[in-house]
């Protein structure tokens, strides 16, 4: 019994440490995988998840006297080195708490200031120095006005020698436009940075430029500017005209990713300023809508895909590039795949961005804008086929009720729509897909042991209108539904830009004009291409007055992981509810209404033999779910 004793022992201790598990980046690795070989949570006991801790911000108190809760949303994912989670609040506080009890250990407040004209109020995250180590010295964040703040891991304060009392201030020769949404990507010790900037008020924005500071000064190691300004750099010429190179954005306002052993850091790049008009830049306008391969210790570009020519429909790359090897031709291939707005998701090998599936460039349609050359052809993938909402007709539109319906195809026949890419025009064209995706910031997760790669998707397409810009006054008089639509001003061009979606605003909220489903979750085999699986995510319409809601799925914005227990999990559904889905089938597995929206991407880890699966529960102040402070950890019983 003595002997038995000891082996019980030996075997849980065993089991405890085959268990442990951290998160130290946000996409769970350097190269965002987002994948965790955890499975003491799995597809058989995942129905037993119970709360094991919450912990309240107090992000709501920062917002009062302000608009702030108008644009603030919750979308952090954190992560945990040690046994300390850090997340970051959308006003950019930071907060260290206990990853096994959620007991805070300390707050930083940057101070951030809310009566500010902020685009978004919002941080997806943190990054910790050393990058991937099991303890954490320097935990870095970028806040939305535009600033590099290194803390120390332990207490939370500025960390000594870096910068100005541990500020860098990013917009010290960029300008005044400059915020960061995502955290900072740590390679080495460089911490590397883009920018989220504006993109429809004016067409000569700063240019979003790339930079790495040195992790212990704080000191400029080298910059990147995606739009060239070089004669002698072959991209030059691809914009073309007086002004084209004045032009800015194309930034990187995503999550960069870093193969260290390679020393290169993928940088996904957006569309340049302003998004639907192209006047001012006419030609492919390369590195914009690009994935581009730096040399991380340099900033040299080694290759460079463009996923989008002379992009007009702000189709940004928004989505993390996933570093991952997988099975190709009998082999494995070191990748990076790169998922997009508009459905497309390409595999290109790490090395040479050559791609290991056909891609064909087919023929689009032309503008009808005077002024705008729009590109001929655009690349798309073979395999995988695209994903989503590829094109729209008046037979796709929906209600409803049968006036509903009527309604909606009396709207879709005054547009232009000729199927993807379809240009801006003055009447209206549509975009589908529309520039929430397909794929956005919610990204992609692979599972290395499957050769499977699952994404969140909307399918919700957009109106776009061109105003000659001295009748838009007239225009917005005489039209109310054009009053109410998002408006960009496109200074420096002679349009302004008109936004709206396929959907009726009513008193009771809003009813989609195209037919479901309006979000879904997908599983695609990366050994052949082929689509494994596709289900509907959340709900947006009343279930109750709608029974057959729950399968039209929902607008999301929060991504999905993978675990080794056969559980996808992901939130990011308007109808507020935290999932499991069975990766080998698309099953719903398990659900638990949120106190608030889940705009935001999980993660999980485990600590003392118990696995814990974490979701920031905040809401979305634009997408209008509701709002709270909560992050919650869940485990098993």
């Amino acid at each position: 019994m003595k002997y038995s004793g000891i082996i019980c022992m030996l075997l849980l201790q065993l089991s405890s440490q085959a268990q442990e598990g951290s998160w130290a980046y946000y996409g769970q690795d350097a190269g965002g995988s987002r994948y965790s070989a955890l499975k003491q949570i799995d597809d058989r006991n995942v129905a037993q998840l119970k709360i094991a801790w919450t912990y309240r911000t107090g992000e709501l108190e920062t917002y009062k006297g302000t608009y702030a809760l108008q644009k603030a949303a919750f979308e952090c994912t954190p992560i945990l080195v040690g046994r300390t989670l850090y997340i970051s609040t959308p006003s950019d506080r930071v907060i260290a708490v206990d990853g096994a009890t959620g007991r805070q250990r300390w707050v930083y407040d940057p101070r951030v200031s809310l009566l500010a004209d902020h685009s978004e109020i919002s941080s997806r995250g943190v990054a910790a120095w050393p990058a991937g180590g099991k303890t954490a010295e320097r935990i870095f964040i970028g806040t939305i006005d535009g600033r590099l703040i290194a803390l120390d891991a332990a207490t939370g304060r500025p960390a000594t020698g870096f910068g100005r009392e541990g500020i860098v201030d990013l917009k010290e020769g960029l300008g005044g436009d400059i915020a960061e949404t995502s955290p900072p990507t740590v390679t080495g010790n460089l911490v590397i940075v883009g920018s989220s900037l504006g993109d429809n008020q004016r067409f000569d924005y700063p240019p979003g430029v790339v930079r790495a500071f040195d992790v212990h000064s704080g000191r400029l190691a080298w910059s990147w500017n995606p739009i060239p300004t070089d004669p002698k750099d072959s991209a030059y010429v691809s914009w073309q005209g007086p002004k084209a190179h004045q032009t800015g954005g194309a930034n990187a306002w995503s999550i960069l990713s870093a193969d260290a052993a390679r020393d290169l850091v993928f940088v996904p790049s957006t569309s340049s300023s302003p998004d639907y008009y192209g006047g001012e830049r006419k030609g492919s306008n390369l590195y914009a809508n690009s994935i581009v391969a730096l040399r991380a210790s340099t900033g040299k570009r080694v290759w460079s895909f463009q996923v989008v020519h002379h992009d007009l429909w702000d189709f940004d790359i928004a989505a993390q590039p996933i570093l991952a090897d997988v099975p190709h031709n009998g082999r494995k291939v070191a990748a990076v795949i790169v998922g997009t707005k508009m459905g497309h998701i390409f595999v290109l090998d790490r090395e040479t961005g050559v791609s290991l599936f056909p891609i064909e460039e087919r023929p689009v349609p032309a503008s009808t804008i005077n002024g705008e050359n729009a590109w001929p052809t655009q690349p798309f993938p073979v395999k995988p086929a695209p994903l989503g909402i590829q094109g729209l007709t008046a037979a796709d539109a929906w209600g409803p009720t049968p006036a509903d319906a009527e309604e909606a195809r009396q709207r879709i026949s005054r547009y232009r729509s000729l199927g993807p890419f379809t240009p801006p025009s003055v009447e209206g064209s549509i975009m589908a897909p529309g520039n929430v995706g397909g794929i956005n910031w919610s990204g992609m997760c692979y599972d290395p042991v499957t050769g499977c790669l699952y994404t969140n998707i909307n399918l919700i397409p957009a109106v776009i209108r061109m105003i000659p810009r001295d009748s838009v006054d007239i225009l917005e008089r005489q039209d109310q539904a054009m009053l109410r639509a998002e408006t960009g001003r496109q200074q420096g061009t002679p349009y302004v830009m008109k936004r709206d979606y396929l959907f009726k605003r009513t008193e009771n909220g809003f009813v989609m004009q195209v037919r479901p489903p309006w979000g879904t979750l997908v599983a695609i085999d990366l050994h052949d291409g082929s689509k494994k699986w596709e289900v509907p995510l959340g709900y947006m319409m009343d279930p109750v007055k709608y029974p057959e809601a729950k399968k039209w799925g929902s607008v999301n914005f929060g991504g999905a992981i993978v675990t080794g227990g056969n559980c996808i999990f992901v939130a990011g559904s308007m109808d507020g509810h935290f999932r499991a889905f069975d990766r080998r089938t698309g099953a719903t597995l398990w659900e638990y209404e949120l106190p608030a929206g889940g705009q935001a991407t999980p993660m999980t880890y485990s600590l003392d033999g118990k696995q814990y699966v974490v979701i920031a529960a905040g809401g979305h102040g634009k997408l209008g779910t509701k709002q709270g402070d909560y992050v919650i950890a869940f485990a098993l019983k």
